[in-house]
């Protein structure tokens, strides 16, 4: 929910149409963002924030001992059918909305060290055990819990020992690279061009795989659950966020809950405590309303939070006292510096970092109104806040409906926040509260607001079925959580980019010694997903691909999102062949003689003039209308266990799909996927191996020869050659597998490594 929820939409529309044309058409025109935000303010009356306050009670995040009382019990449902991830996140639940020193909430920790037990997390068994002890757990249940300890404690001493003796066997790892690439490699360098602002040149040659940028998000905000709890006691019913940290994204079965709200939780007291120094002791009393609001309102607050007012108002003044007289081509290091120290030549181009700019700018201080419309936009701040501020909001460009949904917003959440600290929470001494710069503080995150429309990036990651009965694991690619990194943001857009992209989730330490700059813990790696010449620009898909999405609707959604007409080779090549070449390699087949069927008005016709077959759209669209309809039927089958009537929808499916499809069509594709997961559901691989190299098929032709969704089949290959003992057929197919997968994924993603102790067991 990127967005405000549907009713807030819906008031300020209502706003938005009851403003005369004239006042309309005067903010249509504004350029500065301090007179937009106020503007918001002027029209924000006492009956917008009565109906935000009660659109945000829909959105609860006060502690509930009735919550909490209702998740422990649901968790108690799953721990008796023995589904005891399940059973931990409803016990975490319930930890987040019981109140401090309360009995519901001993009762959760202890109930949620029991479903750790079980699931071998000891050392966390015994954090939640402490827990429940703290929190006063009941003297008549104590011995349980003691037991449970005893054991426990017992358990973690082997696994210690374990380990200790498994060290002494290992070889010692050379740790000579280890931060090498925290920044900007030295072989990229940042360009700016009028017609492309500033973009990212390979300054060298760069091979498939090779990582070129390492870039950590100035801060992020976890994808909320909008979605009820479900009682089936299923782990799939949760989503992602509650098995995050919300400060640093590390994923865990014990989060440690915020003492003020019941939304906010995190991996440990570290994380709770550096969560609320920069950003959350503001915004706990708020989070109804940041979850009413949506992602970018809460994600652009946050930004701003984290970065602090003496920040805020250096990167204003930069902007209105800039005073450049800059080379020809000055490079500099990550953290803004000059190579060394000093401006580079411009002979020295491909020998650092970054080029500043290459315009010469030079004039007599700017008032804040006319710098706004600079704003760095040609400069390289790195990681700093400024790096975030410079990046452009597009003022002008917004749909002025959306602009003002947005300015409305931000004036509403500005004057619900209390930017005084609770007492009970004690503040880090030396640091500077916001005080009663609230319009300071607004106005900066409506500028942060604006610019998330273009610079926002969705965190994704692999996450794998979790029935742990299936043979052969599916996994799909989930979105975590928006965030803000200033400088994959600088990356310019193909529909057919040469990097590709992979998320580290987790805390880490930050080296820089800059005052606002703080270790979000997501970490983005851009990785050359083919060869790159020195001096070609490096390219990043900003979502719409040209494998997944024809030109016409690429073009139309990076317009409206993103306010350019994509000239990619990718949309050149693909508009020119379509003036070119017959619309008759749609993967549609003659029903009559096999041949594909094109377009031709109202109907398809088959391609071969000396065949007289035609099929209406209509007749045609019903037929796979009926095919999608089987497989979805098939694969709801299979998520019951019921293989054999997925298997019998299947077959039917697939021989309709036979008589109108070419082997090599998405959907046949998609049904020999699932044909090849029933079969090896029943253990029977060479079935299923067959039918997979059919899914393949489709999808090399689909996504390209390196893609990574050609990888992860290529990869699901390989289980099923090593599940099935076909030793030759599975080492022939793992180094694939890999191949395609190191050009796209982290060299630590649990499917290379899972390919290197398949290929140990087989060698």
């Amino acid at each position: 929910m990127d967005l405000p929820c549907p009713e807030w939409i819906k008031h300020v529309e209502q706003k938005w149409t009851q403003l005369e044309s004239a006042t309309r058409e005067r903010f249509s025109v504004f350029t500065d963002i301090d007179d937009l935000f106020h503007f918001g303010l002027s029209q924000l009356q006492p009956e917008d924030l009565e109906a935000l306050s009660r659109i945000s009670e829909k959105y609860p995040v006060k502690k509930s001992s009735e919550c909490a009382a209702r998740f422990r019990e649901q968790g108690n449902v799953s721990f008796k059918e023995k589904d005891y991830t399940s059973a931990a996140l409803y016990y975490t639940q319930g930890v987040c909305h019981a109140e401090k020193n309360t009995e519901h909430l001993s009762l959760c920790y202890a109930n949620r060290s029991a479903a750790l037990f079980h699931l071998g997390l000891y050392t966390k068994c015994l954090e939640d055990i402490q827990q429940a002890f703290a929190e006063g757990y009941p003297s008549r249940l104590q011995c349980k819990l003691m037991e449970r300890e005893k054991r426990c404690t017992s358990l973690v001493k082997i696994q210690e020992s374990m380990k200790a003796s498994h060290s002494k066997h290992e070889t010692p790892q050379s740790n000579k690279n280890m931060g090498s690439n925290t920044n900007v490699s030295s072989a990229v360098s940042v360009h700016f061009t009028p017609e492309k602002g500033r973009h990212l040149l390979a300054t060298e040659n760069k091979s498939a795989g090779e990582m070129v940028i390492e870039d950590e998000a100035f801060s992020f905000v976890l994808i909320p659950a909008n979605t009820q709890y479900k009682k089936s006691g299923k782990a799939s019913v949760f989503t992602t966020e509650p098995r995050h940290c919300h400060h640093c994204l590390c994923e865990n079965f014990n989060s440690v809950p915020c003492r003020g709200c019941s939304y906010a939780r995190y991996c440990g007291q570290r994380c709770e405590i550096e969560a609320w120094k920069q950003y959350h002791c503001w915004e706990c009393s708020v989070g109804s309303e940041l979850l009413a609001l949506g992602l970018f309102a809460h994600l652009a607050l946050r930004v701003t939070l984290k970065a602090g007012i003496k920040e805020v108002q250096k990167a204003r003044e930069s902007c209105f006292n800039l005073v450049y007289e800059v080379p020809n081509a000055t490079y500099v290091n990550s953290d803004g510096k000059s190579h060394n120290g000093k401006p580079c030549s411009s002979g020295g181009a491909f020998d650092s970092l970054g080029l500043v700019s290459e315009l010469n700018v030079r004039g007599p201080q700017m008032s804040n109104k006319s710098s706004q419309g600079f704003n760095h936009s040609s400069s390289y701040h790195g990681k700093s806040y400024l790096g975030v501020y410079s990046l452009l909001p597009h003022v002008g460009k917004h749909n002025p409906n959306l602009c003002f949904l947005f300015v409305f917003t931000m004036a509403a959440l500005s004057q619900r926040l209390s930017l005084e600290v609770p007492p009970c929470h004690d503040q880090e001494e030396g640091s500077v509260c916001w005080g009663s710069e609230k319009s300071l503080l607004g106005a900066t995150a409506l500028r942060h607001m604006l610019q998330l429309q273009c610079n926002a990036q969705a965190v994704t990651a692999i996450k794998v079925q979790e029935d742990t009965c299936l043979p052969v694991q599916s996994s799909k690619e989930v979105r975590i959580a928006t965030a803000l990194f200033p400088i994959l943001s600088l990356l310019n857009h193909s529909c057919q980019p040469n990097t590709s992209i992979s998320f580290s989730l987790g805390l880490s330490l930050s080296g820089s010694c800059s005052p606002v700059y703080f270790a979000s813990g997501v970490t983005v790696k851009v990785r050359a997903c083919r060869d790159i010449a020195a001096g070609q620009e490096l390219l990043h898909c900003y979502g719409p691909h040209c494998s997944r999405m024809d030109v016409e609707k690429r073009q139309r959604l990076l317009l409206k999102q993103y306010f350019f007409h994509c000239q990619c080779d990718a949309c050149k090549l693909e508009l020119a062949e379509r003036r070119t070449l017959p619309l008759n390699f749609n993967g549609l087949k003659c029903e009559k003689c096999g041949s594909f069927l094109k377009v031709s008005v109202d109907v398809h016709v088959c391609s071969q003039l000396s065949c007289d077959h035609h099929i209406s759209n209509t007749e045609l669209q019903r037929r796979m209308q009926i095919l999608q309809h089987h497989l979805e039927q098939s694969l709801e089958l299979m998520e019951n266990n019921q293989i054999n009537g997925a298997l019998s929808i299947l077959q039917k499916a697939v021989n309709l799909a036979d008589s109108i499809l070419m082997k090599t069509h998405p959907l046949h594709g998609e049904l020999a996927d699932a044909m090849a997961r029933a079969y090896a559901t029943m253990g029977l691989w060479r079935q299923a191996a067959s039918h997979l190299k059919s899914s393949i098929a489709a999808v090399c032709l689909q996504y390209g020869k390196d893609s990574v969704e050609l990888g992860r089949q290529q990869f699901k290959l390989a289980q099923l050659h090593f599940n099935g003992g076909d030793r030759s057929s599975a080492l022939s197919v793992i180094p694939l597998a890999r191949r395609l997968i190191s050009l796209h994924c982290d060299p630590h993603c649990k499917e290379l490594q899972e390919l290197q102790a398949m290929e140990a067991c087989l060698i």
